[in-house]
């Protein structure tokens, strides 16, 4: 649960079900996070082994991120929380 209540972690998740994404893509995606936020979340995310980073050859180069197997195991929880944070929206009125 640590791991997930980090501030902006479920975002980055949910945002990566999708397939891979570039760094502008995901920052375009997530209001409200600045670029050394995602890219400080996302460098913990790859150390943890929850995405991937790859590099492509390209000029200038770009980067992609992709959730790996292990990432992916998280999708239930996140789609869980959002479920709960829907209801609690629907209750609040």
């Amino acid at each position: 649960m640590a791991f997930l209540g980090g501030a902006w972690t479920p975002n980055v998740v949910w945002y990566l079900r999708e397939g891979p994404r570039r760094f502008n893509e995901l920052r375009g995606d997530i209001p409200g996070i600045s670029a050394k936020v995602l890219s400080t979340r996302l460098q913990r995310l790859a150390a943890e082994g929850i995405v991937t980073r790859t590099v492509m050859p390209t000029a200038p180069p770009t980067v992609e991120y992709e959730l790996t197997d292990l990432g992916r195991e998280l999708l239930p929880a996140v789609d869980a929380i959002v479920d709960v944070g829907h209801r609690l929206k629907q209750l609040r009125g």
